[in-house]
């Protein structure tokens, strides 16, 4: 009985040395990718414990990650996590529902483009958070005040990235099918709307992203209940650990959205890819 070389494969699997060039690859692809975050949470916790800066203000990172723990453990940042999701998921569907089919309309007609615009860029320089009193004296302090200020900031990076998208469109690619015999809703479904998919998901990145941020400043006023409600929350009552927990979770939300976003138009746009 001999042993088996290295480079043998065993039972259909790859060879040992192809496996640990595999992982060496991927190694190093992690640490060039997420080597200076590591780096940067290494020297934050080293530094806490060593006294190089404020612990009180930047407390260690177990502190902080055991205050994550304890709060899931509980159930109170679970609920938190779900109303803060439901409150942004739903001022974000609502921002799709409206602003692509608007884009997608404003892109195609230019003398309502030109028609709407100006009010457009009007209310699109307009901060969300600059007209939240008039939303909270419109509807009130509870839930729909929100929701609505979540979806009035979301709305236009959407629609604007669809109306940038369809008038991007290669008109070449239009006229050509139009001279294989595509008709006008032929041309939209196989040309317009694919050719713009990918500055659509531009803009639902960007809109994720405002849904976030808008987030934690409607919850921080007259909420309570919700990630940004527990982040000033605990900021009051000087539990720093926890505030910092939130915060972390609200950073996880995003890149959870981002990926998400990210793993679905790669998988809508692969024609794209593919060129």
């Amino acid at each position: 009985m001999t042993l088996q070389s290295l480079d043998t494969p065993v039972a259909g699997l790859p060879p040992t040395r192809d496996l640990l060039t595999r992982g060496g690859r991927a190694l190093r692809g992690g640490l060039s990718r997420y080597g200076l975050l590591l780096g940067f949470l290494a020297l934050w916790q080293v530094g806490a414990v060593r006294g190089w800066f404020n612990a009180t203000v930047f407390p260690p990172l177990d502190l902080i990650f055991a205050a994550l723990w304890d709060g899931l453990a509980s159930g109170a940042l679970v609920d938190d996590i779900a109303i803060s999701l439901q409150r942004s998921g739903l001022a974000f569907g609502a921002a799709v529902g409206l602003g692509i089919p608007l884009g997608l309309f404003m892109g195609q007609i230019r003398a309502v483009e030109r028609a709407l615009d100006p009010i457009l860029q009007f209310f699109r320089q307009t901060s969300a958070l600059a007209l939240y009193p008039v939303f909270i004296l419109l509807m009130g302090l509870g839930e729909a005040s929100k929701v609505f200020v979540i979806f009035w900031a979301t709305l236009f990076p959407i629609l604007l990235a669809t109306i940038g998208g369809v008038k991007e469109v290669d008109r070449k690619l239009i006229e050509m099918a139009r001279t294989f015999g595509a008709g006008r809703r032929q041309v939209f479904l196989r040309v317009v709307l694919p050719a713009s998919v990918p500055s659509i998901f531009v803009g639902l990145r960007l809109s994720a992203t405002t849904a976030l941020l808008l987030l934690i400043a409607a919850e921080m006023i007259g909420a309570n209940r919700g990630l940004g409600f527990q982040v000033m929350n605990a900021q009051y009552n000087f539990q720093i650990p926890l505030m910092f927990a939130a915060i972390f979770l609200l950073a996880a939300l995003g890149l959870a959205a981002n990926a998400t976003l990210v793993a679905l138009q790669r998988r809508l746009c692969r024609w794209a890819d593919a060129g």
